[in-house]
């Protein structure tokens, strides 16, 4: 009975004492044995002993993963701080006491900020890592445009930011080497296209050759940057300029080719028209040809053609072509005053021309010669035509002053009577450096001479011999002056004694020998002894003294002759005019 207000354990407050008195309570009513009840209170007593044991070991378990969560909470912030080379951080709390489970919560939330450090540098070293890959696999030319690499496994150990500035460093003179190459490839690319648009080539196909990557519809940051593709490149360009030089010679020929046939042929201006493209680039250096095309093969090839076909029709007109060339030998040898053999010269190259062996090329390139070797002795006889115009020239108004100084009405108010004082002082003045002039004029000749090996001839007289004669007619003209100043002396001398004897004068009229006498002069041009620039005929062998249709050449220069006709017949006679070179 007094066990059943006990029955519901959550009446009241239950504890051991409770419990133990109720169990005293039951044993009574039961009517148990003093030993079944120590029996009972001992296997209780052990049951609480196991259960105490068991919370101890339970709770001294928690307090060692507790500890070692510590140790190992502890040991990890120690490696993360030296991963992350931040050996010493102020903001850490350097907690040493209190509980176990105070000095975690005080190391979690910077254990926690050290974890999600690390991630973010690994992502870092990850990213940069990858790139550096990446370009080193571009440069070395093992990653192929559009494959991606895989993600580089990171070192946790070191993740320190010297660590990483160390990657970046890499990655930016990585970077800086692939802008470099690429530029190096846009501009090899650029290299390709403009040549190949001069060249008349796809610049596609030939650049596709290299690498796919390098077509234009391929992004700048997508195209091959390897070692293999620029030295493809490299080479490319240079085999193209190689080509783009070998055609632009191969043009300039072809156009001085044609040239030297339009010029041979007469060609009209229409139909050189039609390869001003071709002629234009004759002068043109490397650099220079830059239009698209403009050393296409075709072009070559359209020349070639035009070149062939004037040169068939050059062996028809050969003889044509042959006068002209020697015309223009003529020319040249007669603006020097050399005699040559013209008809001689005219009939070896129609004796040519009907032999069976004639070989048109072989005709000109010799012609070219003459006309190339007559250039250079007119060259070398410049100097010495120039002093002996000159010297023409200066006896040219030496006749003319003395013309002059015989006119009773110089001194009269005439119409242009002061422009022939000038003239006459100019005159005196020039007249006064003949002598210089003839001597300048020798030793050059001399000297020439000398140097060539051979006389020097002006229009088939010996030059010197044309010199020597003129100061001798010269000396004669000036004793000549001197034997009329005594006679005139004499004869005043005359005159003043018969005045004394019959007391008056004699008639002033002129004296006879003061009058101009006709008759040839003393060299030559007039009595006065001027030479003039009349050219004689040489009768030695058809020396080219005259112009082609029979009239005389005013515009060419010509040497003062007359004065020494008969020195000029003689020389003829003694020296043949040489023929034609």
């Amino acid at each position: 009975m007094g066990v059943a207000g006990h029955n519901d354990p959550l009446i009241g407050e239950t504890t051991c004492g409770s419990l133990l008195q109720q169990l005293q309570l039951i044993w009574d009513e039961v009517g148990e044995s003093d030993e079944d009840r120590d029996k009972m209170l001992l296997q209780l007593e052990q049951e609480c002993l196991d259960v105490y044991r068991r919370k101890v070991d339970q709770a001294s378990n928690s307090r060692a993963r507790l500890l070692q969560q510590l140790a190992n909470a502890k040991s990890e912030l120690s490696r993360l701080l030296c991963a992350l080379g931040e050996l010493s951080i102020s903001s850490i709390p350097d907690k040493t006491t209190g509980t176990i489970k105070e000095q975690l919560e005080a190391i979690s939330p910077f254990l926690e900020k050290l974890c999600r450090e690390k991630d973010k540098r690994v992502r870092e070293f990850a990213d940069v890592q990858l790139q550096i890959q990446t370009i080193r696999g571009e440069i070395a030319g093992s990653l192929q445009v559009g494959d991606h690499m895989e993600t580089p496994r990171v070192n946790e150990d070191d993740l320190s930011t010297k660590k990483l500035n160390e990657f970046l460093s890499e990655l930016q003179a990585l970077q800086k080497e692939k802008s470099n190459r690429l530029h190096k490839i846009l501009d090899f690319v650029s290299s390709v296209h403009d040549l190949c648009s001069v060249l008349g080539m796809d610049f596609l196909s030939t650049v596709t050759e290299v690498h796919p990557s390098l077509n234009d519809s391929v992004g700048a940051e997508s195209k091959s940057i390897s070692d293999a593709t620029l030295s493809k490149l490299s080479k490319m360009v240079i085999q193209l300029k190689e080509e783009k030089s070998k055609r632009l010679e191969r043009i300039q020929a072809l156009a001085s080719q044609l040239t030297d046939l339009w010029n041979l042929m007469d060609t009209s201006a229409d139909e050189r028209q039609l390869f001003d493209h071709i002629t234009c680039n004759i002068s043109s250096t490397l650099d220079e040809v830059t239009a698209p095309g403009a050393l296409d093969i075709d072009l070559i090839e359209q020349a070639e053609l035009e070149v062939e076909r004037l040169d068939q029709l050059k062996a028809s007109r050969m003889k044509d072509i042959a006068f002209k060339r020697q015309t223009e030998l003529e020319d040249i040898y007669a603006q020097a005053h050399i005699t040559i053999d013209t008809s001689a010269a005219r009939d070896r190259i129609l004796t040519v021309i009907d032999s069976s062996i004639f070989e048109p090329s072989e005709l000109l390139a010799d012609m070219e010669n003459q006309i190339l070797k007559a250039k250079e002795e007119a060259l070398s006889r410049k100097d010495i035509l120039e002093k002996v115009e000159r010297w023409m020239s200066a006896c040219e108004e030496e006749s003319w002053l003395e013309d002059y100084s015989q006119d009773d009405n110089r001194y009269s108010a005439t119409r242009g009577a002061h422009l022939n004082l000038k003239r006459a002082e100019k005159a005196r003045l020039l007249v006064s450096k003949i002598p210089v002039i003839v001597d300048t004029l020798m030793a050059k000749t001399r000297a020439w001479e000398q140097e060539h090996g051979m006389p020097f001839s002006y229009d088939g007289v010996h030059l010197l011999a044309m010199l020597d004669e003129y100061k001798v007619l010269r000396q004669q003209k000036e004793e000549e002056k001197r034997r009329m100043r005594d006679q005139k002396k004499i004869n005043d001398q005359l005159a003043a004694e018969q005045e004394k004897l019959f007391g008056s004068k004699p008639s002033p009229a002129r004296p006879q020998s003061s009058r101009k006498a006709p008759g040839p002069r003393a060299n030559g041009g007039a009595v006065n002894g001027t030479p003039n620039r009349r050219l004689l005929a040489h009768q030695n062998g058809g020396g080219r003294s005259v112009s082609r249709d029979g009239r005389r050449d005013s515009g060419r220069p010509a040497a003062p002759v007359n004065y020494v006709a008969i020195c000029k017949e003689e020389s003829s006679n003694n020296n043949p005019a040489a023929s034609s070179p």
